[in-house]
């Protein structure tokens, strides 16, 4: 049998126990339970004294893509991973996940300082630090330069803006939860004013302060944006000014192209000359100031309800990642290590009595040989071998 003839069997066969046991024990403890996220040191100069945190499922796409993901206030990176779900679904979907966190001594509520120039400006304080933590993760873990992206809630969503602004020509796109539009405060009034007010500006005016946050001219990221019409700590509104800074800087008409509702909310749609989704926004009606999830009554369900992670019924985290592009499956990384241990496993002769698989008949991959060469794979001694090449079992 050829390499991908045994995949295909493999993949056939009826669900094992001990496979599926593997999986089920590393998706529970992303969902809900203990997050997997670890913290890592020395990667760069860190001017903004930032913690940096990290998961990398064992098993990962080729060249992986990045998520970079930006807790709020009062929460810490571990926290809003087991609230949002996001290492449940870079397991499910194989891509890396980084998770910077804010410390107290920067902000008594542990919210990124995304109203201080000299934290929200390119190459300086916590921007330049999220930037160092993205460019190890790119060394460290061959990511894809082409495939790095951000989100975050309230102040992490703030905070995204200013990422996306500050480093336009290092994201893919960005979704912004409950967050505010790049470059609206300078100061902590200005920032109380953005949050409770959202006075209007013009998307001309609003772009501009991206055009002028760095030297790219594009193309820009594209963006998600998810708010909550109920939210009384960022002001809806502030939703709509994220949009129209976005349609500004990619040239399109305020009206949006496309409306329909997604799991009973409406969603609002941009695209580009190619038909390519490039500005989205929901609007989460009823919602407070939070993260919305969708828990009860989902047979996948990623992430667990607390505080500023609310359940609403959709889940923000799983549309994110699939306008980010990351729910279609893809080839592992190490399948080659699991192509070559299952041509490398053991066969035992099988009893010259054995009746051939029924499902099989006809089908040239399993036709059974004469009854004196007949042989049979053995399937524990393949399952093993692969798992073990592939660093799953020891």
């Amino acid at each position: 049998m050829s390499l991908a003839d045994n995949i295909d069997f493999l993949r056939n066969l009826p669900k094992l126990p001990e496979i599926n046991g593997l999986e089920g024990v590393t998706r529970s403890l992303a969902r809900g339970g203990a997050s997997p996220v670890v913290e890592s040191t020395g990667f760069g100069s860190n001017p903004g004294n930032l913690k940096m945190f990290r998961y990398v499922p064992a098993t990962v796409t080729v060249k992986p893509p990045l998520v970079v993901v930006l807790h709020g206030c009062t929460q810490k990176a571990a926290g809003y991973d087991s609230g949002a779900g996001w290492s449940a679904i870079a397991e499910h979907y194989g891509f890396a996940l980084l998770m910077p966190e804010q410390k107290s001594a920067n902000n008594a509520n542990t919210c990124f300082n995304w109203f201080s120039p000299e934290d929200t400006t390119r190459d300086s304080g916590e921007a330049l630090s999220i930037r160092q933590m993205i460019e190890q993760m790119v060394l460290d873990h061959a990511i894809d330069r082409k495939r790095v992206y951000i989100t975050g809630l309230s102040a992490g969503g703030a905070m995204t803006s200013v990422m996306l602004a500050a480093y336009p020509e290092v994201f893919a796109a960005g979704a912004i939860i409950a967050g505010l539009p790049y470059g609206i405060a300078n100061n902590m009034q200005e920032a109380l004013g953005g949050m409770y007010r959202s006075p209007p500006r013009s998307a001309h005016e609003l772009g501009d302060l991206v055009r002028k946050a760095s030297p790219h001219a594009g193309p820009w990221p594209r963006v998600s944006v998810w708010h909550g019409s109920a939210d009384r700590t960022v002001n809806p509104a502030n939703a709509g000014e994220i949009v129209k800074q976005w349609l500004d800087l990619h040239g399109l008409p305020p009206a949006p192209m496309s409306a329909s509702d997604v799991d009973g909310y409406p969603r609002e749609v941009w695209w580009d000359g190619d038909g390519e989704t490039v500005v989205e926004s929901y609007t989460i009606t009823n919602m407070a100031h939070g993260t919305p999830l969708a828990i009860a009554g989902n047979d996948e369900p990623y992430g667990a309800a607390g505080a500023f992670l609310l359940e609403a019924g959709i889940s923000s985290s799983y549309h994110i990642a699939q306008f980010f592009g990351l729910t279609r499956q893809v080839a592992p990384r190490n399948i080659e290590l699991v192509t070559a241990a299952i041509a490398e496993a053991p066969v035992a002769p099988a009893a010259t009595t054995a009746a051939p698989n029924p499902r099989a008949e006809g089908d040239r991959r399993f036709t059974p040989r004469s009854p004196e060469g007949r042989r049979r794979l053995d399937i524990h001694a393949v399952i093993t071998r692969a798992l073990t090449a592939a660093g799953l079992m020891k």
